[in-house]
C-alpha cells in the first residue's frame, strides 16, 4: 500500500511548516465573522496558527491573524485558541 502523503501548513506566526493536525486553523468569512475551524472544511479565508500557547501569544502581540485576514480579531478568538491549547495540554 503507497504511503499517503502528509498536508502540510504554515503557521503564521512562527512561519513553521507542520501537519495540518498540529495547527489550529482561523476562518474569516464572507460577511467578515472571525472563527476557530476545528473540522478544517468551512468556507472562507483560512490561516493557521500553532497549538503552542507562546505562538499563541506572540501571533496576539504581533497582530499576525489581523494581517493573515485582512480583519479585526477580537480578544475573545485569541482566548478560545489559549483555552484549546490549555485542555489540549491538561489531556496529555
Amino acid at each position: 500500500m503507497a504511503n499517503r502523503k502528509v498536508p502540510l501548513r504554515k503557521c503564521v506566526a512562527s512561519q513553521e511548516m507542520k501537519d495540518k493536525k498540529e495547527l489550529i486553523r482561523i476562518v474569516r468569512s464572507k460577511e467578515g465573522d472571525v472563527s476557530i475551524d476545528l473540522t478544517g472544511k468551512k468556507a472562507g479565508r483560512g490561516a493557521y496558527v500553532s497549538k503552542d500557547r507562546d505562538i499563541i501569544l506572540q501571533a496576539k502581540k504581533k497582530n499576525t491573524l489581523a494581517s493573515q485576514l485582512k480583519t479585526k480579531i477580537n480578544d475573545s478568538i485569541y482566548e478560545e485558541l489559549l483555552a484549546l491549547v490549555e485542555a489540549k495540554e491538561s489531556q496529555q
